[in-house]
């Protein structure tokens, strides 16, 4: 599963936003209709279901008498919320992710690989002039890990 571009869309009152097309498609293709957001970073993270279920058997195997472990899963999976998308391509965003990610009507849907990412629009460009890494910064760090 491959999400890859970022598209500027909108919310309406009642927290509804549109998928984009590329991205339902990509969901479509996997028989995907429901993704899992949650709060990560300043933005909305949302993971297709079965890529989330991968990523919860990964963590299953962590001990959870390790208090980082423990600590992860009570924030991580208590902000989670399962969101169908509907007949018109669209999910319901809570209201609660909406308020924690600072989401305005104006919102910029990023693909990050194997998730989504839901960003207010002022954060986003906020993101993308403040950031402080380079690719310059980072190759040396893929290089390491193989990439």
């Amino acid at each position: 599963m491959r999400f890859i571009g970022r598209f500027p869309h909108t919310i309406d009152e009642k927290g509804r936003l549109s998928i984009p097309s590329r991205f339902r498609q990509t969901l479509m293709d996997r028989g995907q209709n429901i993704l899992v957001l949650t709060d990560f970073d300043s933005c909305i993270t949302a993971y297709p279901l079965d890529v989330w279920t991968r990523f919860e058997e990964k963590i299953q195997t962590q001990s959870n008498f390790e208090k980082d472990v423990r600590a992860f899963l009570r924030l991580f999976y208590s902000a989670a919320s399962e969101c169908p998308v509907d007949g018109q391509g669209r999910i319901l965003v809570p209201p609660q992710h909406r308020e924690k990610a600072g989401l305005s009507r104006e919102v910029v849907i990023v693909g990050a690989l194997n998730r989504i990412e839901i960003w207010d629009r002022e954060r986003w460009e906020h993101f993308l002039t403040t950031t402080q890494v380079t690719f310059e910064d980072i190759a040396g760090r893929l290089a390491e890990l193989g990439i």
